[in-house]
């Protein structure tokens, strides 16, 4: 029986049937070899994002309410997630917000400036939304340019999956990055729910996670996870 409710369920699947979610032999930008690999671009067309979104927002409604007054999706997958999402609050929540993204490079013609969307003012608290972070690093290059623009306040961080790796010390990047930010983090999703709920469980006709597959990710946890970790 899955300690996991419904919805958490369905966005796993979900993520199996985008293909977000794949697993065999990869490296990650910061060089570790992971057996597992998770990619929102998979996310490619209208009912995906809407659906993808929808997980979010549910997330969003559940965890944090309605305590915040922006969403800022970072450039440039954080994009069209954050419109969806903000989009998916107003019609299944009732929780109508503006949004907003950064450019890679500051625009100097037109409306200039580095973010697009419903500029944030002094005070507003901002709720991030991005597609998973390991190393925290987009969220830390992104931050200084919401502060430039304002004094705002940091509402919290929601990713898909928490990979539970180790930051630059023997905490989860995901909980570093909470305390030195201070704003609360959420995830859709664990690693260690993806494992939970997949192990030996058929989707679509073939098991996604077999004994292998669960093994190899339990030894990268081990291996890379933070120190006395839970997952």
């Amino acid at each position: 029986m899955s300690s996991l409710n419904p919805f958490q369920q369905q966005f796993i699947e979900f993520l199996v049937r985008c293909e977000v979610l794949t697993f065999g032999d990869f490296t990650t930008k910061s060089g570790r070899k992971t057996p597992y690999f998770v990619n929102t671009g998979k996310v490619r067309t209208g009912s995906q994002i809407d659906q993808f979104a929808s997980y979010y927002a549910k997330t969003i409604a559940d965890r944090i309410g309605d305590g915040f007054d922006l969403i800022f999706g970072p450039a440039y997958k954080g994009i069209p997630l954050a419109t969806a999402v903000a989009a998916c609050l107003a019609r299944e929540h009732g929780i109508d917000r503006g949004f907003c993204f950064d450019r890679k490079e500051t625009k100097d013609h037109g409306e200039g400036g580095s973010l697009v969307g419903s500029i944030p003012g002094d005070g507003d608290r901002v709720l991030i939304v991005e597609d998973v972070t390991t190393a925290g690093t987009s969220i830390r290059e992104t931050v200084p340019k919401l502060r430039a623009a304002a004094a705002i306040k940091l509402a919290g961080l929601v990713i898909s999956v928490d990979r539970r790796e180790r930051g630059s010390d023997d905490r989860a990047a995901l909980d570093q990055l909470s305390e030195e930010m201070d704003m609360p983090c959420y995830s859709v999703v664990t690693v260690g729910d993806v494992i939970e709920y997949l192990h030996r469980r058929e989707i679509d006709g073939r098991v996604v996670i077999d004994d292998e597959i669960r093994n190899r990710m339990e030894q990268y946890l081990a291996e890379y996870g933070p120190r006395n970790r839970t997952v």
